[in-house]
């Protein structure tokens, strides 16, 4: 798959509050949702010095901080924000498979697929920093989406979100319990998303993590995802009263 079509797929799963285009710009209000709905991108390569200020006073108006994100193909644009004071932060990378390549059995009634979300869960994102904006996020996708909740014997382990889109399953909000981590938690949460993904014509299972997150990258290594793409943003941290 192209790197455009992954970022298609981000985009639909994990949607903005509002989109925009305005001139050369992608302009998305993200309502507190996160990086990843509140960064512009650049609708163009032909970006320069004197397109900013209309990116930047549209996200000023959002009450959001300058924040684009950065793609393959965007490395002018990366070169001209770095140029002009923007500083990367939290590069992050895709992962994929086929959804056949996750078929592992589980064991009985460990793991489920539910929409919506249960207060469990719900509290297990907050524990986690992944609180009700981007619960809010995961409600407003119109795609076919699910939650999925995996168990460790009685108690509550992990949860994620998963959203479907061009045949690409994509996990986000992945967590697992400080109590429950080290116990293949994660990996039950996996193959219960492949699992939902077959049932709902998906070809392949998709996921984003920070490149920092050396224990979710490895648990997409070991589960045979390949490392497929990257992006990172850039943001200029604003200066605020003295």
């Amino acid at each position: 798959m192209t790197p455009s079509q992954l970022y298609a797929v981000v985009e639909a799963t994990w949607p903005a509050a509002q989109t925009v285009e305005r001139g050369c710009w992608t302009i998305r209000d993200g309502q507190g949702g996160g990086k990843r709905v509140s960064a512009a991108t650049a609708r163009t390569d032909a970006i320069t010095a004197a397109d900013l200020p209309a990116a930047e006073s549209a996200m000023r108006a959002l009450g959001q901080t300058p924040l684009f994100m950065i793609r393959a193909g965007d490395e002018a644009l990366d070169t001209l924000l770095a140029g002009a004071g923007y500083g990367v932060i939290d590069p992050v990378n895709i992962h994929l498979a086929p959804v056949s390549e996750l078929n592992a059995p589980q064991p009985h009634s460990t793991s489920f697929a539910i929409w919506e979300p249960l207060a469990i869960q719900i509290d297990m994102w907050a524990t986690g920093g992944i609180g009700p904006d981007r619960v809010a996020v995961m409600r407003r996708a119109q795609c076919p989406k699910t939650s999925i909740l995996a168990r460790d014997g009685q108690r509550a382990a992990a949860t994620a979100y998963v959203g479907l889109h061009d045949g690409v399953a994509m996990v986000h909000a992945l967590e697992v319990t400080p109590h429950c981590r080290r116990r293949g938690m994660g990996r039950r949460v996996m193959l219960r998303a492949a699992a939902w993904a077959r049932e709902n014509g998906a070809t392949h299972i998709a996921a984003v993590c920070t490149q920092e997150n050396a224990a979710a990258n490895a648990l997409y290594a070991s589960l045979g995802m390949a490392l497929v793409g990257q992006y990172h943003y850039r943001i200029k941290e604003e200066a605020g009263p003295t």
